[in-house]
């Protein structure tokens, strides 16, 4: 009988091809709108991860009290081999070695003597390992502005703004003064190799982005790094994966009673960064609700619609003896077989546009100098497992509620009246 239903929808074009059509878009726009919201709401999370925190990081007990304070007097000694204990025990995800400090950069005049002085914070990555991926993770690429990066020892990158207010020039040799590792007053020459521009204030004031080993040198930090921060091959924060993974590190490496032995935390050990995620999950199951709720409504009015209109069809199938029970099933299962058909062409049209959108994304050039939240110029999808089964909701279900309803009609009305709105 199912195989009868089927041979009748596709021939009769009429009463599948315009339902078909309908479910398979409202199924598509469902899919790439979740997909969509929570990429762009990840992505704010993803970029404070790729700036600060990364999806896990180690650092000693006592840096991380004093985070805030960029204590790099409470550095991780001994980072060769803690790297080599992070890769070997968990192959699956990125490490890498940060540092951040503060100070103040100062350019001289002709003579030597100073001409103006600016503060700024530095971030030490490994820019001069070709093998390292910071620079994409960092997106300085689309942030240099001028100049280029710095490919021997002694070149930094700088702020645009910073470079353009304290009237630098590229070549330029400039003083970073600050303090080594152990306390006391570093005073460091570099060269501007190039600029940089963020998009973002809270960057773009006074950033100085230098080699690893320059840094090294420069705060004598010999095999030490502030922190070493982790990510997932997936490039997305997994929360549970996160929690195991530091308790299980912290049992085996972390002693309470030692404050400069290594403490392993995820994202959501930051207050504030814990806040950001619970409220992107809380906005992206809103969203995507009240999506769902609309495309749902839409969909079973089509199915409603659908079964009011066949009446005289049933009217007829119910004088020539087909049972009221036979025909409101019949109509359940064709309702299923154009739902099932529709919400598989549109979970693969949406997944299709996420993709291209999760690849390519979308650039919008916005000054951000005034945002509170730190997020890319490129906004892309996410797609998720919950994205391949939740175009089935309204896809589906609605459009079957739909039919049950319209059928509830055959046995509220005499066969004679059916078959007299065939007419």
């Amino acid at each position: 009988m199912i195989r009868f239903l089927i041979k009748g929808l596709l021939r009769d074009r009429q009463r599948s091809l315009l339902p078909l059509l309908v479910v398979s878009i409202g199924v598509m726009l469902t899919v790439f709108m979740h997909a969509w919201v929570t990429g762009v709401l990840g992505d704010g999370i993803e970029f404070k991860a790729r700036f600060e925190t990364g999806h896990v990081n180690v650092t000693t007990r006592a840096y991380a009290e004093n985070a805030g304070q960029i204590p790099i007097d409470l550095s991780l000694e001994g980072a060769g081999e803690m790297l080599e204990i992070l890769h070997s025990e968990y192959p699956d995800m990125t490490w890498v070695e940060r540092t951040r400090f503060g100070g103040l950069i100062d350019v001289p005049d002709e003579s030597g003597e100073t001409l103006s002085q600016g503060p700024v914070t530095g971030i030490a990555i490994e820019l001069l390992n070709e093998n390292s991926h910071e620079k994409e993770r960092m997106n300085l690429t689309d942030a240099l502005v001028r100049g280029h990066f710095p490919d021997e020892p002694g070149e930094i990158l700088i702020s645009d703004n910073l470079f353009e207010k304290l009237g630098i020039s590229l070549g330029q040799e400039v003083t970073l003064i600050t303090t080594s590792m152990y306390g006391s007053m570093v005073f460091h020459n570099f060269r501007i190799s190039g600029t940089l521009s963020f998009g973002m204030g809270a960057l773009d004031k006074g950033t100085v982005i230098m080699d690893l080993e320059d840094a090294r040198l420069a705060l004598d930090m010999q095999d030490a790094t502030a922190e070493i921060l982790g990510f997932f091959a997936s490039e997305y924060f997994e929360p549970e994966t996160a929690k195991a993974m530091c308790q299980a590190f912290n049992e085996k490496y972390s002693y309470p009673e030692d404050k400069f032995s290594p403490l392993m935390q995820n994202m959501r050990s930051y207050p504030q960064i814990a806040n950001l995620i619970d409220y992107a999950g809380l906005m992206t199951f809103i969203i995507s609700a009240i999506f769902i709720l609309v495309m749902s409504i839409v969909l079973w009015n089509t199915g409603l619609i659908s079964g009011l209109r066949r009446y005289g069809e049933m009217g007829v199938r119910l004088a020539i003896g087909e049972s009221k029970g036979h025909v409101y099933r019949s109509l359940i299962s064709e309702s299923v077989a154009i739902g099932l058909a529709g919400s598989v062409a549109g979970t693969l049209a949406g997944l299709l546009c996420a993709y291209i959108l999760q690849e390519k994304g979308l650039h919008f050039d916005v000054n951000m100098d005034t945002a509170a939240v730190m997020m890319p110029s490129t906004l892309r999808a996410h797609i998720t497992p919950v994205t391949y089964c939740i175009g089935f909701i309204p896809g589906l279900l609605s459009t079957v509620l739909g039919t049950m309803l319209s059928g509830i009609g055959i046995y509220k009305r005499k066969t004679a009246e059916l078959f007299k709105e065939l007419e």
